[in-house]
Protein backbone atom coordinates (compact mmCIF):
# COMPACT_ATOMS: atom_id res chain seq x y z
CA UNK A 1 0.00 0.00 0.00
CA UNK A 2 2.49 2.76 0.89
CA UNK A 3 6.36 2.53 -1.06
CA UNK A 4 8.73 4.91 -2.93
CA UNK A 5 6.90 8.46 -1.64
CA UNK A 6 8.45 10.28 2.14
CA UNK A 7 6.06 10.67 4.92
CA UNK A 8 5.27 14.35 5.89
CA UNK A 9 3.66 15.74 8.85
CA UNK A 10 0.69 18.02 7.38
CA UNK A 11 -1.56 20.39 9.79
CA UNK A 12 -4.57 22.16 8.21
CA UNK A 13 -5.38 24.37 10.56
CA UNK A 14 -9.32 25.92 10.12
CA UNK A 15 -10.37 29.04 11.94
CA UNK A 16 -13.97 28.65 13.87
CA UNK A 17 -16.99 30.56 12.01
CA UNK A 18 -13.62 33.27 11.49
CA UNK A 19 -16.10 35.93 10.47
CA UNK A 20 -18.71 35.66 13.10
CA UNK A 21 -16.36 34.92 16.01
CA UNK A 22 -14.10 37.99 15.13
CA UNK A 23 -17.43 40.40 15.10
CA UNK A 24 -18.33 38.66 18.74
CA UNK A 25 -15.20 39.32 20.01
CA UNK A 26 -14.93 42.84 18.60
CA UNK A 27 -18.56 43.16 20.11
CA UNK A 28 -19.12 41.60 23.40
CA UNK A 29 -22.75 41.88 22.75
CA UNK A 30 -22.90 39.71 20.22
CA UNK A 31 -21.41 36.90 22.45
CA UNK A 32 -23.75 33.93 22.19
CA UNK A 33 -26.12 35.20 19.83
CA UNK A 34 -27.22 34.12 16.39
CA UNK A 35 -25.66 36.92 13.82
CA UNK A 36 -24.67 36.64 10.33
CA UNK A 37 -21.97 38.16 8.77
CA UNK A 38 -23.36 40.10 5.37
CA UNK A 39 -26.43 41.20 4.42
CA UNK A 40 -30.11 41.18 5.31
CA UNK A 41 -33.54 41.63 3.49
CA UNK A 42 -34.11 41.00 -0.19
CA UNK A 43 -30.91 41.59 -1.64
CA UNK A 44 -28.44 40.57 1.16
CA UNK A 45 -26.37 37.30 0.96
CA UNK A 46 -24.83 35.26 4.37
CA UNK A 47 -21.08 35.57 4.21
CA UNK A 48 -20.82 33.94 7.17
CA UNK A 49 -22.40 32.43 10.50
CA UNK A 50 -22.18 32.13 14.44
CA UNK A 51 -21.89 28.43 15.27
CA UNK A 52 -25.48 30.07 17.22
CA UNK A 53 -27.20 30.57 13.98
CA UNK A 54 -25.60 27.57 12.34
CA UNK A 55 -28.04 25.41 14.53
CA UNK A 56 -30.86 26.73 12.90
CA UNK A 57 -29.67 26.04 9.56
CA UNK A 58 -28.54 29.68 8.72
CA UNK A 59 -25.08 29.25 6.47
CA UNK A 60 -22.58 30.91 4.04
CA UNK A 61 -24.07 31.74 0.56
CA UNK A 62 -27.76 31.61 1.66
CA UNK A 63 -29.80 34.55 0.98
CA UNK A 64 -30.44 36.79 4.13
CA UNK A 65 -34.21 35.97 3.36
CA UNK A 66 -34.00 32.70 4.10
CA UNK A 67 -31.46 33.03 6.61
CA UNK A 68 -34.54 35.05 8.79
CA UNK A 69 -36.83 32.44 7.92
CA UNK A 70 -34.64 29.63 9.76
CA UNK A 71 -33.90 31.90 12.48
CA UNK A 72 -36.00 34.70 13.31
CA UNK A 73 -33.57 36.62 15.68
CA UNK A 74 -30.74 36.21 13.09
CA UNK A 75 -28.53 39.69 14.19
CA UNK A 76 -26.97 40.88 10.54
CA UNK A 77 -23.46 42.27 11.13
CA UNK A 78 -21.98 44.40 8.31
CA UNK A 79 -18.24 42.77 7.19
CA UNK A 80 -14.78 44.42 8.25
CA UNK A 81 -12.28 43.06 5.94
CA UNK A 82 -9.59 44.81 6.87
CA UNK A 83 -10.22 43.74 10.79
CA UNK A 84 -10.34 39.83 9.55
CA UNK A 85 -7.04 40.74 7.59
CA UNK A 86 -5.80 42.19 10.39
CA UNK A 87 -6.25 39.31 12.61
CA UNK A 88 -5.27 36.94 10.10
CA UNK A 89 -2.20 38.21 9.73
CA UNK A 90 -1.78 37.78 13.84
CA UNK A 91 -2.52 34.35 13.38
CA UNK A 92 -0.12 33.58 10.22
CA UNK A 93 2.40 34.82 12.45
CA UNK A 94 2.30 32.16 15.13
CA UNK A 95 2.71 29.87 12.07
CA UNK A 96 6.02 31.12 10.80
CA UNK A 97 6.93 30.60 14.35
CA UNK A 98 6.49 26.92 14.05
CA UNK A 99 7.33 26.12 9.99
CA UNK A 100 8.62 28.13 6.83
CA UNK A 101 6.05 26.06 5.13
CA UNK A 102 3.00 27.82 5.36
CA UNK A 103 0.20 27.04 2.32
CA UNK A 104 -2.40 30.08 3.08
CA UNK A 105 -5.90 29.04 1.59
CA UNK A 106 -7.75 32.12 2.60
CA UNK A 107 -8.11 34.44 5.65
CA UNK A 108 -9.19 31.71 7.97
CA UNK A 109 -7.36 28.00 6.86
CA UNK A 110 -3.93 27.48 5.97
CA UNK A 111 -1.85 24.45 5.68
CA UNK A 112 1.49 23.86 7.42
CA UNK A 113 4.25 21.17 6.59
CA UNK A 114 6.01 20.47 10.23
CA UNK A 115 8.07 17.49 8.94
CA UNK A 116 10.72 19.55 9.90
CA UNK A 117 9.97 22.49 12.03
CA UNK A 118 11.52 25.38 14.24
CA UNK A 119 10.75 23.52 17.33
CA UNK A 120 12.02 20.28 16.64
CA UNK A 121 8.92 18.78 18.07
CA UNK A 122 8.41 15.32 16.76
CA UNK A 123 4.98 15.50 17.21
CA UNK A 124 2.81 17.24 14.75
CA UNK A 125 -0.25 16.83 17.09
CA UNK A 126 1.33 18.42 19.97
CA UNK A 127 2.90 21.29 17.29
CA UNK A 128 -1.31 21.56 16.56
CA UNK A 129 -2.78 21.81 19.87
CA UNK A 130 0.17 24.33 20.80
CA UNK A 131 -0.86 26.60 17.58
CA UNK A 132 -4.32 26.19 18.93
CA UNK A 133 -3.87 27.43 22.34
CA UNK A 134 -1.28 30.66 21.25
CA UNK A 135 -4.63 31.58 19.11
CA UNK A 136 -6.71 31.73 21.83
CA UNK A 137 -4.34 33.24 23.70
CA UNK A 138 -2.80 35.77 21.88
CA UNK A 139 -5.89 36.34 19.66
CA UNK A 140 -8.95 35.16 21.55
CA UNK A 141 -10.37 32.99 18.74
CA UNK A 142 -10.61 29.47 18.79
CA UNK A 143 -8.91 27.08 15.81
CA UNK A 144 -9.41 23.34 14.71
CA UNK A 145 -6.90 21.45 13.42
CA UNK A 146 -6.38 18.29 11.37
CA UNK A 147 -3.35 16.32 11.28
CA UNK A 148 -1.83 14.13 8.91
CA UNK A 149 0.28 12.58 6.19
CA UNK A 150 -1.05 15.06 3.52
CA UNK A 151 -3.52 17.89 2.83
CA UNK A 152 -6.23 15.78 2.08
CA UNK A 153 -6.43 14.16 4.77
CA UNK A 154 -5.22 16.86 7.01
CA UNK A 155 -7.90 19.14 5.60
CA UNK A 156 -10.99 16.35 6.05
CA UNK A 157 -9.75 15.67 9.49
CA UNK A 158 -9.81 19.30 10.68
CA UNK A 159 -13.42 19.42 10.53
CA UNK A 160 -13.81 16.00 12.51
CA UNK A 161 -14.35 17.84 15.89
CA UNK A 162 -15.31 21.71 14.93
CA UNK A 163 -15.75 23.46 16.72
CA UNK A 164 -12.18 24.24 19.07
CA UNK A 165 -10.86 20.64 18.17
CA UNK A 166 -8.84 18.78 16.46
CA UNK A 167 -7.95 15.49 15.22
CA UNK A 168 -5.33 13.20 14.35
CA UNK A 169 -4.75 10.55 11.72
CA UNK A 170 -2.01 8.45 11.81
CA UNK A 171 -0.39 6.74 9.02
CA UNK A 172 -1.54 3.05 9.99
CA UNK A 173 -5.32 5.03 10.26
CA UNK A 174 -5.51 6.71 7.34
CA UNK A 175 -7.18 3.70 5.04
CA UNK A 176 -9.52 2.93 7.66
CA UNK A 177 -10.68 6.38 8.38
CA UNK A 178 -11.03 7.35 4.73
CA UNK A 179 -13.08 4.12 4.11
CA UNK A 180 -15.35 4.92 7.14
CA UNK A 181 -16.10 8.57 6.14
CA UNK A 182 -19.19 9.39 4.48
CA UNK A 183 -18.64 10.85 0.88
CA UNK A 184 -19.84 14.00 1.61
CA UNK A 185 -16.93 14.53 3.58
CA UNK A 186 -14.61 13.96 0.97
CA UNK A 187 -13.36 18.03 0.09
CA UNK A 188 -13.62 17.93 -3.20
CA UNK A 189 -17.04 16.06 -3.35
CA UNK A 190 -20.13 18.58 -3.79
CA UNK A 191 -23.78 18.18 -3.33
CA UNK A 192 -23.73 17.53 -7.32
CA UNK A 193 -20.81 14.93 -7.22
CA UNK A 194 -22.59 13.17 -4.17
CA UNK A 195 -26.13 12.87 -5.58
CA UNK A 196 -24.48 11.53 -8.54
CA UNK A 197 -22.08 8.96 -6.53
CA UNK A 198 -25.41 7.94 -4.05
CA UNK A 199 -27.00 6.81 -7.68
CA UNK A 200 -23.60 4.63 -8.29
CA UNK A 201 -24.05 3.43 -5.22
CA UNK A 202 -21.41 5.05 -3.71
CA UNK A 203 -22.15 6.43 -0.04
CA UNK A 204 -19.12 5.51 2.26
CA UNK A 205 -15.04 5.63 1.20
CA UNK A 206 -15.43 1.99 1.11
CA UNK A 207 -17.95 2.05 -1.66
CA UNK A 208 -15.69 4.62 -3.63
CA UNK A 209 -12.94 2.09 -3.20
CA UNK A 210 -14.05 -0.41 -4.39
CA UNK A 211 -14.99 1.13 -8.04
CA UNK A 212 -12.01 1.02 -10.30
CA UNK A 213 -10.64 3.76 -12.10
CA UNK A 214 -11.87 2.46 -15.66
CA UNK A 215 -15.39 3.04 -13.77
CA UNK A 216 -14.66 6.21 -12.03
CA UNK A 217 -12.90 8.06 -15.21
CA UNK A 218 -15.93 6.73 -17.31
CA UNK A 219 -18.98 7.92 -14.58
CA UNK A 220 -16.82 11.13 -13.61
CA UNK A 221 -14.55 12.51 -16.13
CA UNK A 222 -11.01 14.28 -14.98
CA UNK A 223 -12.02 14.03 -11.56
CA UNK A 224 -11.82 9.92 -11.41
CA UNK A 225 -8.22 9.53 -11.57
CA UNK A 226 -8.47 12.12 -8.38
CA UNK A 227 -10.87 10.01 -6.51
CA UNK A 228 -9.18 6.95 -7.61
CA UNK A 229 -6.22 8.05 -5.63
CA UNK A 230 -7.32 10.09 -2.30
CA UNK A 231 -9.66 7.39 -1.15
CA UNK A 232 -6.65 5.06 -0.78
CA UNK A 233 -4.73 8.12 0.88
CA UNK A 234 -2.47 8.89 -1.96
CA UNK A 235 -2.42 12.45 -2.13
CA UNK A 236 0.87 14.31 -3.02
CA UNK A 237 0.68 17.56 -3.10
CA UNK A 238 3.29 19.35 -1.08
CA UNK A 239 2.47 22.87 0.69
CA UNK A 240 3.13 25.64 -1.22
CA UNK A 241 4.67 28.45 0.76
CA UNK A 242 4.20 30.67 -2.33
CA UNK A 243 1.23 29.50 -3.70
CA UNK A 244 0.51 30.60 -7.67
CA UNK A 245 -2.86 32.45 -8.15
CA UNK A 246 -5.13 30.28 -10.11
CA UNK A 247 -7.60 32.93 -11.16
CA UNK A 248 -8.48 36.91 -10.63
CA UNK A 249 -12.36 37.67 -10.62
CA UNK A 250 -14.14 41.08 -9.93
CA UNK A 251 -18.72 40.56 -9.44
CA UNK A 252 -21.09 42.70 -9.12
CA UNK A 253 -24.48 42.02 -7.48
CA UNK A 254 -27.53 44.22 -8.29
CA UNK A 255 -29.80 46.07 -6.60
CA UNK A 256 -32.66 44.98 -8.61
CA UNK A 257 -32.98 42.01 -11.25
CA UNK A 258 -31.99 42.92 -14.80
CA UNK A 259 -33.79 40.71 -17.42
CA UNK A 260 -31.96 42.30 -20.56
CA UNK A 261 -28.44 41.99 -22.11
CA UNK A 262 -28.80 45.50 -22.91
CA UNK A 263 -29.29 46.76 -19.05
CA UNK A 264 -25.98 44.46 -18.40
CA UNK A 265 -23.80 46.01 -20.81
CA UNK A 266 -22.28 48.80 -18.47
CA UNK A 267 -22.28 46.82 -15.87
CA UNK A 268 -19.67 44.24 -17.70
CA UNK A 269 -18.26 47.38 -18.69
CA UNK A 270 -17.31 48.01 -15.31
CA UNK A 271 -16.74 44.94 -13.96
CA UNK A 272 -14.03 44.08 -16.67
CA UNK A 273 -12.19 47.51 -15.48
CA UNK A 274 -11.67 45.95 -12.09
CA UNK A 275 -10.66 42.61 -13.36
CA UNK A 276 -7.78 44.65 -15.93
CA UNK A 277 -6.51 46.93 -13.30
CA UNK A 278 -6.59 43.50 -10.52
CA UNK A 279 -4.35 41.92 -13.05
CA UNK A 280 -2.05 44.87 -13.61
CA UNK A 281 -1.79 45.30 -9.97
CA UNK A 282 -0.98 41.61 -9.58
CA UNK A 283 1.40 41.63 -12.62
CA UNK A 284 -0.62 38.76 -14.25
CA UNK A 285 -2.34 38.09 -17.54
CA UNK A 286 -4.77 35.20 -18.30
CA UNK A 287 -5.86 33.29 -21.50
CA UNK A 288 -9.09 32.53 -20.29
CA UNK A 289 -12.24 34.59 -19.67
CA UNK A 290 -15.33 33.37 -17.84
CA UNK A 291 -18.17 35.15 -17.34
CA UNK A 292 -20.26 33.96 -14.19
CA UNK A 293 -24.29 34.48 -14.13
CA UNK A 294 -26.03 34.11 -11.17
CA UNK A 295 -30.04 34.40 -12.02
CA UNK A 296 -33.00 35.75 -10.03
CA UNK A 297 -33.46 31.74 -8.67
CA UNK A 298 -30.14 31.35 -7.41
CA UNK A 299 -29.09 29.15 -10.19
CA UNK A 300 -25.42 29.75 -11.67
CA UNK A 301 -24.45 29.94 -14.85
CA UNK A 302 -20.42 29.99 -16.21
CA UNK A 303 -19.18 30.33 -19.92
CA UNK A 304 -15.71 30.45 -20.94
CA UNK A 305 -13.66 31.15 -23.75
CA UNK A 306 -9.37 30.63 -23.94
CA UNK A 307 -7.38 33.26 -26.41
CA UNK A 308 -4.81 32.16 -27.74
CA UNK A 309 -2.50 34.64 -25.97
CA UNK A 310 -2.52 36.15 -22.42
CA UNK A 311 -4.35 39.48 -22.27
CA UNK A 312 -5.11 41.57 -19.36
CA UNK A 313 -6.54 44.64 -21.36
CA UNK A 314 -9.69 45.84 -20.15
CA UNK A 315 -11.06 46.64 -23.57
CA UNK A 316 -10.55 42.76 -24.90
CA UNK A 317 -11.50 41.38 -21.30
CA UNK A 318 -15.15 43.66 -22.25
CA UNK A 319 -14.88 42.30 -25.37
CA UNK A 320 -15.04 38.85 -24.83
CA UNK A 321 -17.18 39.03 -22.07
CA UNK A 322 -19.95 40.64 -24.27
CA UNK A 323 -19.32 37.56 -26.86
CA UNK A 324 -20.15 35.17 -24.08
CA UNK A 325 -23.20 37.40 -22.45
CA UNK A 326 -24.60 36.67 -26.41
CA UNK A 327 -23.54 33.45 -26.77
CA UNK A 328 -26.50 31.67 -25.99
CA UNK A 329 -30.55 33.11 -24.40
CA UNK A 330 -30.33 34.52 -20.84
CA UNK A 331 -32.25 31.74 -18.22
CA UNK A 332 -34.10 34.17 -16.28
CA UNK A 333 -33.62 37.31 -15.09
CA UNK A 334 -30.39 38.41 -13.66
CA UNK A 335 -29.04 38.97 -10.50
CA UNK A 336 -25.37 39.07 -10.43
CA UNK A 337 -22.48 39.26 -12.78
CA UNK A 338 -19.00 38.09 -12.78
CA UNK A 339 -15.85 38.21 -14.84
CA UNK A 340 -12.47 35.69 -13.81
CA UNK A 341 -9.81 35.53 -15.97
CA UNK A 342 -7.65 31.65 -15.21
CA UNK A 343 -4.89 30.31 -17.24
CA UNK A 344 -2.45 32.50 -15.76
CA UNK A 345 1.21 33.43 -17.01
CA UNK A 346 1.81 32.07 -12.97
CA UNK A 347 0.92 28.76 -13.14
CA UNK A 348 3.84 26.31 -13.65
CA UNK A 349 3.23 22.69 -15.24
CA UNK A 350 2.12 19.99 -12.44
CA UNK A 351 3.28 17.26 -11.96
CA UNK A 352 1.51 13.94 -12.52
CA UNK A 353 0.03 12.23 -9.48
CA UNK A 354 2.19 9.91 -7.90
CA UNK A 355 1.16 6.35 -7.80
CA UNK A 356 2.47 5.34 -4.55
CA UNK A 357 3.02 7.03 -1.04
CA UNK A 358 5.50 5.68 1.92
CA UNK A 359 5.00 5.96 5.57
CA UNK A 360 6.76 4.92 7.82
CA UNK A 361 4.26 3.56 10.52
CA UNK A 362 6.09 4.35 14.21
CA UNK A 363 6.45 8.13 13.30
CA UNK A 364 5.74 9.82 16.26
CA UNK A 365 2.07 11.82 15.25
Amino acid sequence: MYNDLPIRKIIHVDMDAFYASVEQMDNPDLKGKAIAVGGGGKRGVVSAASYEARKFGVKSAMSGTLAIKLCPELIFVKPHFERYTEISKKIRSIFYDYTDIVEPLSLDEAYLDVTENKKGNPSASLIAKEIRERILNEVGLTASAGISINKFVAKVASDYNKPNGQKTVNPEEVIPFLEQLDIRKFYGVGKVTAEKMYQKGIFTGLDLKSKSLEFLNTHFGKSGRYYYYIVRGIHNSEVKPHRARKSLAAERTFSENLSSEIFMLEKLKHIAEEVSRRLTKSKVAGKTITLKIKYSDFTLQTRSKTLLYYVSDKDIILETAKDLLYQEKLNNSVRLLGISLSNLNTETQKTPMQKSVSVQLKLDF
